[in-house]
């Protein structure tokens, strides 16, 4: 089984912003996105790259994952990101507006003759039709040596504009929404789902968590520090969850069930497979308790 990591809540944050960049530091959120393009007026994105570029080195966020969004590689901004973080070493550049994987492959390329270590992955933005209609194609630059690429990030709100498909219109982009997450599980990386921007809605943003879990996403991203609570609450296993999980280690782990393939439990005829993933829940639980400590 490849590193469990848990991705369950995503908070995006404007680079600009100095006070918010502090207090990400001590807030519950899995992954700190750090954003340079959308999030931060032109008029103060170099400040903000050298801002961040300078927190990130630093570190400090302790066991959160720091994540930055660049601006799109092509620009000139794009170009001075990269250059900046390169040598901060955040956990992952997130790339904006990809279209495909030669974008990708081009970054992961940049990013090795500037001397950023290996492990500073690369991540997608999937925010474009023409990036749904060539997910897979997107998440096969996981297997290219210059990939790097870690995750796909949906950015439903862009999508919805270039569709034409009226909000909410979640129901609409299902179709979209399945066609990227089908493409990450075949490259074994990740998916994380898009925000949800009413604030003032919480039994609405809960509601899509669980639905986003449910559709096999494995976090969601936010816009506020309120939606980090709900968030860890949907992606991650519950107690129930965990206490079924380990039951069903116990049970194919029995001397006279070394050699089953399916077993009834509780009831159930329970295959292998499911044990499997019984074992995900469990690691992702641990990886979540290391994280809390």
């Amino acid at each position: 089984m490849s590193e469990i990591r848990p991705r369950r809540s995503v908070l995006a944050m404007p680079g600009s912003n100095a006070r918010a960049l502090e207090k990400a530091r001590t807030l519950p959120a899995d992954v700190i996105l750090i954003d340079l393009e959308d999030g931060t007026a032109p008029a103060v994105k170099a400040q903000a790259r050298a801002q961040v570029a300078a927190a990130v080195a630093a570190r400090g966020f302790g066991q959160r994952e720091v994540v930055v969004r660049i601006n799109p590689p092509e620009t000139e901004d794009g170009e001075a990101d990269l250059v900046a973080l390169a040598p901060a070493a955040p956990d992952a550049i997130l790339v904006p507006k990809v279209r495909a994987s030669d974008a990708l492959i081009a970054v992961g390329s940049r990013l090795r003759r500037l001397g950023a270590p290996l492990a500073t992955r690369v991540w997608a933005m999937i925010e474009t039709p023409m990036a749904v209609v060539n997910a897979a194609e997107i998440a096969g630059a996981a297997r290219d040596v210059d990939g790097r690429l870690g995750a796909l990030v949906i950015g439903p709100n862009d999508l919805l504009k270039a569709s034409r498909i009226r909000p909410p219109g979640r129901a609409a982009l299902m179709p979209w929404l399945m066609n990227v997450l089908a493409a990450a599980r075949a490259y074994e990386i990740e998916a994380i789902d898009g925000v949800f921007t009413d604030l003032k809605d919480a039994a609405g943003f809960e509601a899509e968590c669980v639905q986003g879990r449910d559709l096999g996403f494995d976090g969601k991203m936010l816009i506020h520090p309120s939606q980090i609570g709900p968030a860890n609450a949907a992606f991650g296993p519950g107690d129930e969850e965990i206490a079924q999980a380990r039951r069903l280690m116990d049970v194919f782990d029995a001397p006279e069930n070394r050699e089953r393939g399916v077993i009834a439990v509780d009831g159930k005829m329970v295959e292998r497979l499911h044990v499997e993933a019984a074992r995900r829940t469990l690691a992702m639980a641990q990886a979540i308790a290391r994280l809390s400590a």
